[in-house]
């Protein structure tokens, strides 16, 4: 004989009228906090838009090919940017070549070749307390490590370098996270083929991972072009009229450019800092595009 359906006894209205109270009391919480919260999201829009049309209105003047394709001068209507942007894409590079070997083989380790052990937790807890710690504490650190105790002085190499150890804690947990995301069943059949570990991470994990781990890296430069603390403590200078040497010599990069203008009392030098604001927002939006550019194109060959 089958069992009949449990019967649901509605509540009484005077269980009713103890929890309407409560009820009322969360939903008015909820709503208080919702708008709140939007609130506070309308006053960053709104304070964006408005930091965004006076940089607009005041550098959109001084933006042309000559300012692009000129060094620094004390005149501004001849002042140019070309050094700055050499010396920023000379440290990306650098970054680049240094924090995606370092960064992914990091992040392999730590998810494939060890177990899920208090030690291997407390490597990863440190690794994004890092990620969280004031770029010019890295300066400082680059300043004792690359400048003086290896003897690169102030350089595009000590400069990149020092830039590879700030954005390297983002590189290695957007890589964990990348890795994680790839389902036990590919590992599994990559060894239920035969494969060993390095094939299985190689030919299943790494492609699989690909379009998180390039996201995070492309992502992270973006912010190390964008800095200008630790640059200062290891010696960028403020005022290069040539290309700089990633071995040797002098170099500036667009922030401390910005900075350097930023600085001055008068208004035409604000133009043309305004126009170099313009030009490093430029260069985000062309990495942040191309990083959703690369995760789209790698996700195209991933099929779960």
């Amino acid at each position: 004989m089958a069992a009949s359906a449990p019967t649901i006894t509605p509540p009484t209205p005077v269980a009713r009228d103890r929890f309407e109270p409560a009820l009322m009391r969360r939903r008015l919480t909820g709503t208080v906090f919702y708008g709140a919260c939007m609130a506070a999201i309308g006053i960053l829009l709104i304070a964006l838009v408005l930091l965004l049309v006076d940089v607009l209105a005041l550098g959109l003047p001084w933006l042309d090919l000559e300012f692009l394709s000129g060094v620094p001068s004390r005149r501004p209507e001849r002042a140019g940017i070309l050094p700055a942007m050499v010396g920023s894409f000379q440290v990306a590079i650098i970054v680049g070549l240094v924090s995606f070997p370092i960064g992914v083989a990091a992040a392999i380790y730590l998810t494939e070749y060890t177990s899920d052990s208090r030690l291997n937790r407390l490597l990863q807890t440190n690794i994004s307390n890092l990620a969280g710690v004031p770029s010019i504490i890295y300066g400082i650190l680059g300043l004792a490590l690359f400048v003086r105790l290896l003897g690169l002085g102030p350089t595009v190499l000590a400069a990149g370098l020092t830039m590879s150890l700030l954005i390297l804690p983002v590189v290695i947990i957007a890589s964990i996270e990348a890795i994680k995301a790839v389902p036990s069943a590919q590992r599994e059949g990559a060894y239920a083929l035969g494969a060993t570990r390095w094939q299985m991470v190689q030919g299943s994990v790494l492609p699989a991972a690909a379009p998180g781990i390039m996201t995070g890296l492309i992502l992270a430069m973006a912010r190390a072009i964008g800095e200008a603390a630790p640059l200062l403590l290891i010696g960028a200078s403020v005022f290069v009229t040539f290309l700089p040497n990633p071995l040797s010599g002098s170099y500036t990069v667009l922030p401390i450019q910005v900075l350097q203008w930023a600085s001055r009392p008068q208004e035409d030098f604000q133009g043309i800092s305004a126009a170099t604001i313009i030009v490093i927002l430029a260069l985000m939006f062309v990495l942040n595009a191309f990083a959703l550019i690369v995760r789209a194109r790698l996700s195209r060959h991933i099929q779960w």
